[in-house]
C-alpha cells in the first residue's frame, strides 16, 4: 500500500538524530523498525513542547495507525532530519506526515511516514473533541 504526500501540511516540529552503527542490520543498513523510533522519537519531542504527555493528563493523543514508505536505505554514519507535518485536522483527530532525510545531504527524502492521532479520555478510552488550544497549534 502506498500513502500519498498530503498537499495541505503544516509544520509543526523537526529535529535531528544521530544513526548509531547498533541500528543497522544485518544488511548493513537502518534496520526498518527504526524509522518508527525516529519518527516516535519526533512525535514525543513535539508532544512535550505541547505538555500533552500521557503520564501528566487524563486525556491526550494516542495513535490509531501508524505507516512508513522506505525510499532509500540509511546507513551510519550520519543523523536523521525528521520533519512532522500535521494535516486532515478534526473534531478529535489529526494525521501527522513526517519525513527523514540526511542532515548531511538535506533535501532528498529518505524515507516518509505518519500516524493519525486521537484525542481521548484515558480512563474510558473514548474520544474526545480536541481542546482549543490543541486546535490552534495544529490547525
Amino acid at each position: 500500500m502506498r500513502f500519498h504526500v498530503p498537499e495541505h501540511k503544516k509544520l509543526v516540529y523537526q529535529m535531528s538524530i544521530p544513526i548509531r552503527w547498533g541500528d543497522m542490520d544485518a544488511m548493513s543498513h537502518v534496520n526498518n523498525t527504526l524509522y518508527f523510533r525516529y519518527m516516535e522519537t519526533a512525535r514525543i519531542d513535539w508532544c512535550l513542547s505541547l505538555n500533552i504527555m500521557p503520564e501528566q493528563s487524563k486525556q491526550g493523543i494516542v495513535i490509531v495507525n501508524a505507516y512508513c514508505t522506505f525510499r532509500q536505505q540509511l546507513r551510519y554514519p550520519g543523523d536523521v532530519l525528521v520533519k512532522m507535518y500535521v494535516t486532515d485536522v478534526g473534531r478529535s483527530s489529526f494525521g501527522t506526515y513526517v519525513t527523514m532525510e540526511r542532515a548531511d545531504a538535506p533535501g532528498p527524502i529518505w524515507a516518509d511516514g505518519g500516524a493519525k492521532m486521537v484525542w481521548i479520555d484515558y480512563t474510558t478510552n473514548k474520544s474526545l473533541p480536541m481542546p482549543d488550544w490543541l486546535r490552534e497549534r495544529v490547525g
